[in-house]
This record gives structure tokens, C-alpha cells and sequence, in this order.
């Protein structure tokens, strides 16, 4: 069984990551903040729609803000499963507050669900991915960290995106003695749950839609394709890679 870590997995590009990777002889931790109950019953759904194709879960819920929440999510890997073969780390959210406007408090929630929560929830199963045959992290970041036009700027997001680049491609070095990788996608606009819009409303939707060169949003299946693929066997020997998966949107 190869057992994976999936953070942010009860919505959107997490979500889908997890429906993909799911299959008989996979064990999937999911993870969601859980803050509420509608959030709570859609990661459960999703647990349910990977059982159903196979593959063998468990789950757990905390804001991965707090130091400690990432390291008892590896645990719970652990003590479900035995082991910990790879990591995906899709939970993060978008602040588009300009920098004049975004209080400090606001770039430290950034930094810590991103990169911070990251750097403890790939330290607290490094052990284990050092062990694996063929250890796997893939990092969601984010057309922010490349991408920066007036009006379209996201400071906080670009900022804990960047860093955790950084960590992933430090990761890769730490990793690729044992033939393990760590590598990182990178969404452009991505579709949202239904009822779920994000940092946009409708209209500013439609006009991101329409800026893409191929003139739609990407869906979340779009990224966890990427995702699935460099999780895989056959990306053995990618590593500390960045890939864009946006239409061609960071091309402008």
C-alpha cells in the first residue's frame, strides 16, 4: 500500500487530487480545516468517494495555522497506515488585499497555512519518506507568485506561494539521494466548488476566464491530472520542477 497525505482535500483542487489518486492498494489521510459543519460533511463526502474506489481512508481536521496541527496529521498518517509514502500539499486560500491594505496579521495566516505548515507537515514525515521506495510531494502554489499586473496583484499570496517554492525545491535536494522527488504545480484561475467563489465574485470570474490564451478557467480535475502524474512512477525522475498548469496565462 502507498499511503498519501492530501491537505485542503475537502474542497476544490484538493478534492479532486484525492478522487484521482484514489484505488485499491492506496491509503489516503485526508485533511480539511473542519471549521464548520457543511465543511466537515464535504470532506467526509469526499473520504466516501474514495472508499468507493478502493482505496483505503482516514481523515483529519485542524487549521494548519497552528503549530502542531501539521505534525499530529503525519502522526495520524502513521498510526492509521504505518507509513507515509507521499505528501500533497493543496490547502491554502487567496488574499487579494494590495499591500497598502493587508494588515500584518493577514501575511503571517498566509505564510503559516502555506509554507509554514508545509515545512512542519514535510519535517514531521521526512522519516518515513526517506524510508519509501519512491517517496512523492507535490506542492500546490499559485499564478500569483509569477504573475503581477496592476489591479491583479495578491501580496500575501504571492509571498507565502514564493516560499513555498523555496522549501519544496530544498525539499527535492533533501530527497533525491533515496530517489525521491518534490516538485511543485502551479493553477492558474481554477474553477471553483459550486457556491464557492473565493477571492472574486462573477463578474471578475468571467473577465479571468476570458484574459486566459485558451479562454476558460482551468477545473480542478485539470490540476490534480498534473498532480497524479507526478505522484506517479513515471515522474521518477522529475524533481524540484515548477509547473505551470494555466491555460498559458503566466505567458502575458
Amino acid at each position: 500500500m502507498r499511503v498519501t497525505i492530501i491537505t485542503g482535500s475537502g474542497a476544490g483542487i484538493g478534492a479532486a487530487v484525492a478522487r484521482r489518486v484514489a484505488a485499491p492498494g492506496q491509503g489516503l489521510m485526508l485533511h480539511g480545516q473542519g471549521a464548520d459543519d457543511a465543511g466537515l460533511a464535504r470532506l467526509r463526502d469526499v473520504a466516501a468517494a474514495c472508499r468507493q474506489a478502493g482505496a483505503e481512508v482516514g481523515f483529519h481536521c485542524g487549521d494548519l495555522a497552528k503549530p502542531g496541527v501539521a505534525t499530529e496529521l503525519a502522526m495520524a498518517a502513521r498510526t492509521t497506515f504505518g507509513r507515509i509514502d507521499a505528501l500533497v500539499h493543496a490547502a491554502g486560500f487567496a488574499d487579494r488585499r494590495s499591500l497598502r491594505d493587508l494588515p500584518r496579521e493577514g501575511l503571517d495566516r498566509s505564510l503559516a497555512v502555506m509554507p509554514a505548515a508545509f515545512h512542519e507537515l514535510a519535517s514531521a514525515a521526512l522519516p518515513d519518506l526517506l524510508q519509501s521506495e519512491a517517496a512523492r510531494v507535490v506542492a500546490i502554489s499559485s499564478f500569483v507568485a509569477h504573475r503581477f499586473v496592476p489591479g491583479g496583484t495578491f501580496p500575501a499570496s504571492a509571498a507565502a506561494k514564493a516560499a513555498l517554492e523555496a522549501l519544496v525545491k530544498c525539499l527535492a535536494i533533501e530527497l533525491a539521494a533515496t530517489g525521491g522527488s518534490a516538485n511543485v504545480v502551479v493553477p492558474g484561475y481554477t474553477r471553483k466548488d459550486e457556491g464557492r467563489l473565493g477571492s472574486l465574485d462573477p463578474a471578475a470570474w468571467q473577465k479571468a476566464a476570458a484574459a486566459n490564451p485558451q479562454a476558460r478557467l482551468a477545473e480542478p480535475d485539470d490540476i490534480a491530472a498534473a498532480v497524479g502524474f507526478l505522484l506517479s512512477k513515471d515522474a521518477g525522475h522529475i524533481t524540484g520542477a515548477v509547473l505551470p498548469v494555466d491555460g498559458g496565462l503566466t505567458l502575458m
